[in-house]
């Protein structure tokens, strides 16, 4: 039987993250995962400066071979309303492609891989757990995304229910007549809020690959509006006609609403398996990454005791950072949907709330700074750990 210190399951930018972090502080760590990597992953794929700080990234490393596209302005409003274009005198993020950077964090990582390996069984012996009846380990993390299998063993906090979020996207890069039809423009991804502002659609350029998605708080008739949402692009021109590729969905919990239990003896969730997606825009990606490398701060605290109250210290991380679950009231308390429908597309129309509410704050967190373990040592001196 194989063993390591920790064992997670899930490769993805959060589990390869936290593999990354525990592998520089000594720790053996197996990272285990159902899919061959590089392997498709549907996701909008943007990552800010701070992403790229946050993981000391290679950029010239990484953008040798790989899609690493500069990001200086925004196409943003509400379907059948005014745009806004959006601006910066200099790259605000940039686009990948999500096989591409979930791969390399991966390999970069430097765990053991074990790949094609679903999650098959989970059984807690002499203190250890033993998974599939290869693998023994102290702590077992859970990184393998919304339908993650250490998420379901975990359960969900008493009282509490779940608001699951969906979207359906494609990505495919364009042939030569395709490029000629589509009029969106690489540096300027187009993010367009449905009427009722329950959900956005976007359209992102990267190079010669397109990728078109939208998502919903109401999943009801979710493929009627993504294909409504097709036909207000296709009529702009803002993307090529007869779209033949299918559509993928998927589904993610926004930290606000997510109700999982995060951690117990010799077990935490990370990424989109704690459900910690921004609230405001649902993207996932720095999330994943900043909770990747606070599980890992905390793991090595820990020195091997992953009792649930010595893990305890990683919950009150993500709330220091995210703040507590079900604090952001923003989308309960208006008093009427019709007034809703009007202030928002007012909002969206106005300069300066997009600029610096809408961009800056909902989609690019530019008021964040990058979370490092210096972020940690801070946080440690008042003692949670013990």
């Amino acid at each position: 039987m194989q063993s390591c210190d920790v064992l997670i399951v899930g490769g993805g930018p959060a589990g390869s993250t936290c593999a990354w972090r525990l592998g520089q502080a000594g720790l053996a760590v197996i990272v285990l995962d159902k899919a061959v990597f590089p392997r498709h992953k549907v996701c909008a794929g943007w990552i800010t400066p701070a992403v790229i700080e946050e993981l000391d990234l290679d950029v010239e490393d990484y953008r040798r071979s790989r899609v690493f596209q500069p990001i200086t302005s925004f196409r943003t409003g509400c379907l059948g309303g005014p745009q806004v274009v959006t601006t910066y005198d200099r790259a605000v993020s940039y686009g990948i492609r999500r096989c591409e950077f979930d791969d390399y964090l991966l390999r970069r990582s430097g765990a053991a891989l074990e790949l094609s390996q679903p999650l098959d069984t989970i059984e807690r012996a002499g203190g250890r757990w033993v998974v599939n009846g290869r693998f023994q380990t102290s702590l077992v993390v859970g990184a393998g995304g919304h339908f993650c299998p250490v998420a379901r063993l975990l359960g969900e906090e008493k009282n509490s229910t779940e608001i699951v979020l969906a979207a359906q996207e494609i990505e495919f890069e364009m042939d030569p007549q395709q490029q000629a039809q589509c009029r969106a423009v690489a540096e300027t991804p187009e993010i367009y809020f449905c009427e009722d502002l329950e959900g956005y659609g976007w359209c992102i350029r990267k190079g010669n690959y397109l990728n078109i998605g939208l998502g919903r708080l109401d999943r009801r008739r979710i493929s009627a509006h993504v294909a409504d949402f097709c036909c207000f692009l296709q009529e702009r021109g803002r993307i090529p006609q007869g779209l033949s590729e299918k559509f993928r969905g998927h589904a993610y919990l926004d930290y606000d609403h997510s109700s999982r239990r995060l951690l117990d003896d010799g077990m935490l969730l990370i990424g989109d398996a704690a459900g910690l997606a921004y609230p405001q825009s649902g993207e996932g990606i720095r999330p994943a990454i900043e909770s990747g490398l606070m599980a890992a701060e905390v793991v090595v605290q820990c020195r091997g005791d992953y009792r649930r109250q010595r893990l305890e210290a990683y919950r009150e991380l993500l709330h220091e950072r995210f703040g507590r679950r079900g604090s952001d009231s923003s989308r309960r308390h208006w008093p009427l949907a019709g007034l809703k429908r009007r202030i928002g597309r007012c909002l969206l129309a106005n300069r300066s709330f997009v600029r610096h509410i809408v961009l800056d704050r909902w989609f690019l967190h530019r008021h964040q700074t990058p979370w490092k373990p210096s972020s940690f040592d801070r946080f440690r001196a008042s003692g949670p750990i013990r």
